[in-house]
């Protein structure tokens, strides 16, 4: 029983694959995972520190833009091709799956060719052209946005799995949580974040609504700065405001390592659209004021949010709109009406997907 995982890039990209690895061993315990990535992307330092064999194969995109490396294409993708064929040929795997990422090219194709079954999971409502490309040939297609579907043929059965998320999300136990954040009974947790790095906008805003938010009564601000932006962010607050001690309903940290907790204490979200972020806030049936990255690939990121959006689980400002009276008038207004912010927790329970991974594994099983 083996298996070739390929996924690169990005962590969006390599994530769910390592979730999917980590998913089979545990459905057949004795299973063979080759993962193939490129030398370039993340998963050359991710995958092996993870515990799988991994192997490198050349990959490029063609560039959006007239450029010379454009020439280049056809033969790295023809040494690509090859390079995944010999691999695939090599280890005779049972499936191949693909989560997205130009290596995805090569090793689903190569795949297909040598009739092996073939399985794509997509991640956002926007589908990538890798995998729009691949559902031409693949055998099964997965989405964790209802809204991706129509971009994918009949023929490799699109369905809709959602997008795999720690089993610690699900089962961390909300009332410990919030008495371990010091949230009182009756107050609301907000906690806002952009990510590992951060975000700049989200962290602008947070600092210069400071003083309006420490007078909001019953409001309890968690903010995750991110370790790259951590420094700039108290250079923002002193040029501000905020010139003395953080006030009492107000918590900042750099980085948070118990992010499964702080979500479980958290009755309101404020961050990105990524697709795992959402993956996790719906999970937990948690309401979210989403703040896209505008400089996502193909703006994935804002059509990740309207899904959310239009099914009236979020809602959604841009990057260049937001702004600290943006956020303290976003709040007010969702703390004025408690029921609101219930409904848009409700309809967020309802597209969460707890049985995401599950999902998934059953269509990988059903191609041999």
């Amino acid at each position: 029983m083996r298996f070739v995982v390929a996924g690169g890039g990005t962590g969006g990209h390599i994530y769910p694959a390592l979730a999917i690895a980590r998913g089979l061993q545990q459905r057949y315990p004795n299973c063979e995972i080759m993962y193939i990535g490129t030398g370039r992307g993340l998963e050359a330092d991710i995958v092996p520190k993870a515990g799988y064999e991994f192997h490198a194969v050349r990959a490029v995109g063609i560039k959006r833009s007239l450029t010379p490396q454009n020439l280049k294409v056809p033969l790295e993708a023809l040494a690509g091709y090859r390079e995944s064929h010999k691999l695939i040929r090599g280890f005779a795997p049972r499936a191949v799956i693909g989560t997205g990422g130009y290596v995805c090219g090569p090793v689903l194709l190569s795949a297909s060719r040598l009739k092996k079954p073939t399985f794509i999971h997509e991640q956002n409502a926007l589908p990538g052209i890798t995998n729009r490309i691949l559902s031409r040939v693949a055998d099964r297609v997965a989405v964790t946005f209802e809204d991706s579907l129509r971009y994918f043929p009949g023929r490799s059965r699109p369905y809709l799995t959602g997008l795999p998320v720690r089993p610690e999300i699900l089962s961390a136990d909300r009332e410990k949580a919030r008495e371990k954040f010091g949230v009182g009974a009756g107050e609301i947790m907000v906690l806002s974040f952009g990510g590992s790095q951060g975000a700049r906008s989200i962290n602008r805003a947070v600092a210069e609504a400071i003083g309006p938010l420490s007078a909001l009564p019953g409001i309890k601000l968690l903010h995750v700065t991110g370790s790259g932006q951590h420094q700039d962010f108290f250079e923002m607050l002193k040029s501000g405001a905020c010139q003395g001690d953080l006030p009492d309903n107000i918590n900042m940290v750099p980085y948070m390592y118990e992010m499964p907790e702080a979500l479980a204490a958290a009755d309101l979200i404020i961050s990105r659209a990524g697709a795992a972020t959402l993956a996790e806030i719906t999970a937990r049936g948690l309401p979210s004021v989403l703040i896209p990255f505008p400089y996502a690939t193909g703006n994935h990121q804002e059509y990740n949010a309207r899904a959310l959006v239009s099914r009236g689980a979020a809602e959604m400002v841009r990057d260049a709109e937001f702004n600290g009276t943006t956020l303290v008038n976003k709040l007010k207004q969702l703390l004025e009406n408690r029921h609101e912010l219930a409904k848009m927790a409700e309809a967020s329970r309802g597209l969460g997907k707890p049985r995401a991974l599950d999902d998934i594994l059953d269509g990988i099983a059903e191609l041999f």
